[in-house]
């Protein structure tokens, strides 16, 4: 590790928090407080990215040695290795929550990888922070598992999304209230080390605005644009506009894929969408197991379900309207930002368009194909039908006989089943004239739906069992679990089950691995 090599852009060009004071406080004119990590009792490593690893030039000599639970435990500092916690605001919840900032997350520097990519090494769970409110800074084995696991299969989905270097045990445990109903109880303690080339969100450009300082949130726009989207050029109202509308364009993008493979982020404040257009901050997220676009993994947002599956395109568009208000005092009028939330609707709408034909296999879209979606889409939620392995099960069709016999293991009720099924076969024979007319073969079909449905995801009851086995010291789980994240797309042989339906008990607790929004 001697030779992973730090450029800490972020602390050399931007303004730093001049006090060292210990606890909680409310950080004016900077954007960064300095903090060191909390050492922990007995590091020890439970499951690293060799990908992640190999981007950064580490070895597997380098990860296995003892230093490696060390540093990334927060115990030790390497060369150039500077940490920090970063300040900004967000909207949570629909509400402006003011201050919050980096409470449990230390940075310790922007490494450069093997090809020259920066990226931010932030350590997640190292202690407390001028941000923490309060509270520990501390993370339970329980989430940091869940978010090593997601940002690593969102990864292999092709989903735009921060990485996970390691997961560290810390041998201490940490109390926390699973299920906030006055029942705390300790548990294993860790820490995830999160790489990205910036964890920069929406709320680090609302903080400033909403205290007026104006010359600090043009100097984090224009340090954004020269370090991260170094193509934009040209006067600074033009940059800026230029890189507003790209930032939407990102989101929409985002979104649509996450729509595309199920994903439900569970708690998307404004604090937790990435500048960047990244997959950011896995706290209470899910996937969709038997289709419904009302469903949300977060308890505290159940009765509101603000959250939920089917909104998430229309919270992006209104978080994005947010910065757009916190940006609004660089521009000289509307018109700019305006230009670029239309941005995002013209993105979001080409790729929901893409995400359609992809998804049905179809060489492009047509009109009828998005109503020919929308039925596929209605059938699946009243026939209580896994989302997955309902889309996966096209490519087994044979369009000159189509027959309901692939999509029979995707049901979990039997008499939703039977009531589907006439609905199921109507729509087959809609679909194979549908495809009558599509110019590609069958086997360049059948790739094209593969490509675009996977047949793993990282099924909510399947993330419980590896931190229940995890928990139990028995880590093998989330190896076996990480392999088979990194060919969602794939048939594996002898892996059947990580594609099946979850079982009973799962099916009786929904969402039951996302049961904590706090870790």
């Amino acid at each position: 590790m001697h030779d992973l090599r730090f450029d800490n852009a972020f602390l050399r060009e931007l303004p730093a928090d001049p006090s060292a004071a210990p606890g909680p406080r409310q950080v004016h004119g900077a954007l960064y407080s300095a903090v060191t990590p909390t050492p922990v009792a007995a590091p020890r490593l439970l499951a690293w990215s060799r990908e992640m690893a190999g981007s950064l030039g580490l070895s597997e000599a380098d990860v296995a040695a003892p230093a490696f639970a060390q540093v990334f435990a927060g115990n030790r500092l390497l060369p150039g290795m500077q940490p920090y916690a970063t300040n900004y605001g967000g909207h949570q919840f629909g509400h402006w929550a003011g201050q919050l900032g980096d409470g449990r997350a230390i940075a310790l520097g922007e490494a450069i990888g093997a090809d020259g990519e920066r990226w931010e090494l932030q350590l997640k769970g190292a202690g407390p922070t001028p941000y923490s409110r309060g509270a520990d800074g501390r993370a339970v084995l329980r989430s940091s598992l869940r978010e090593f696991l997601c940002s690593e299969a969102m990864h292999h989905l092709g989903v735009p999304t921060t990485r996970a270097l390691c997961l560290i045990g810390t041998g201490e445990a940490v109390v926390r209230d699973l299920l906030y109903d006055g029942h705390p109880r300790a548990e294993p303690g860790a820490i995830v080390c999160r790489a990205a080339p910036s964890f920069l969100r929406f709320g680090h450009f609302e903080l400033p605005a909403s205290r007026g300082e104006h010359a600090l949130l043009a100097q984090l726009v224009d340090y954004t644009i020269a370090q991260h989207f170094p193509a934009l050029t040209g006067p600074a109202e033009t940059r800026r506009a230029d890189w507003f509308a790209e930032v939407c364009a990102r989101t929409a993008r985002l979104v649509a894929e996450w729509m595309r493979v199920g994903f439900v982020h569970g708690v998307m404040n404004t604090d937790n969408l990435s500048i960047l257009g990244l997959t950011i901050d896995y706290g209470p997220y899910g996937w969709i197991d038997d289709y419904d676009p009302d469903w949300t993994p977060n308890i505290t947002d159940r009765s509101h379900r603000r959250y939920r599956f089917g909104q998430q395109p229309a919270v992006a568009y209104w978080n994005l309207t947010r910065l757009a208000q916190a940006l609004a005092g660089l521009f000289e009028s509307a018109e700019p930002l305006q230009a670029g939330l239309d941005r995002y609707v013209e993105a979001y709408a080409a790729a929901e368009r893409a995400t359609i034909a992809g998804k049905l296999g179809l060489a492009e879209l047509r009109d009828g194909d998005a109503e020919l979606m929308q039925a596929f889409q209605d059938w699946m939620r009243g026939a209580q039908v896994d989302m997955t392995l309902a889309f996966r099960a096209l490519a087994e069709l044979d369009p000159q006989a189509p027959s309901t016999q692939p999509f029979e293991a995707a049901h979990y009720d039997d008499a939703a089943r039977q009531r589907g099924g006439a609905r199921l076969r109507d729509w087959l024979a809609r679909y194979a004239v549908r495809l009558a007319t599509d110019p590609q073969t069958p086997g360049a079909r059948r790739q094209r739906l593969h490509a675009n449905n996977p047949r793993y995801v990282l099924r909510n009851y399947l993330a419980q069992q590896a931190i229940d086995r995890a928990e139990a010291g028995d880590t093998d789980g989330i190896a076996e679990l990480l392999e088979v994240m990194r060919r969602p797309y794939q048939d594996q042989p002898g892996r059947e089950a990580y594609a099946a339906r979850r079982p009973d008990w799962a099916r009786d607790r929904p969402g039951c691995s996302m049961l904590s929004c706090s870790s």
